[in-house]
């Protein structure tokens, strides 16, 4: 699986309140609602223009503060490709591989990217293709390869089951 995108670039501890306003916590409920709001609160230049395949590069403790799936479902709604970060908050972590969401940790790939650049993900090698350069990180298990083939954890289950 490849995946190549326009880069979205971001620091440290970008926390799920910007990526997902909070004050749309208990107002939103349609995925499709979720999408147009995504990162409003980070980059409103985001929230106007990213489109669907571009990626988002960011620092450590990317999806730090609450636990909400919207976070990670606005993100996918929106289209983005995946996300690259130095570093994970773990709630974050597993709750975009429940919404088939792609993420990496690859910090060499962050400080080689740059806002506007074209970035590809190659899930098979384990490698970042970057303009300045090519960074590997460790492959998805198996299992995790399914999880974002099959588009998350409970179209996952659907299909193992037989069901979908």
């Amino acid at each position: 699986m490849r995946i190549k995108g326009r880069v979205w670039k971001y620091g440290d501890d970008v926390n799920t309140d910007v990526i997902f306003p909070g004050k749309y916590t208990y107002t939103i409920k349609e995925r499709s609602e979720m999408a147009k709001v995504a990162c409003e609160d980070l980059d409103p230049e985001f929230n106007r223009e990213a489109t669907k395949g571009d990626i988002i590069v960011a620092g450590k403790n990317f999806g730090c503060g609450s636990s909400r799936e919207q976070a990670v479902t606005c993100l996918v709604e929106r289209g983005i490709g995946a996300i690259i970060a130095k570093g994970f908050a773990r709630i974050y972590y597993r709750n975009a591989l429940n919404e088939g969401l792609p993420i990496v940790v690859c910090p060499e790939a962050v400080d080689s990217l740059e806002k506007g650049d074209t970035v590809e993900i190659d899930f098979d090698r384990g490698e970042v293709i970057t303009p300045k350069g090519a960074f590997s990180f460790p492959p998805y298990p198996e299992f995790v390869r399914g999880l974002i083939e099959d588009g998350g954890l409970i179209p996952h289950v659907k299909k193992s089951l037989g069901l979908g």
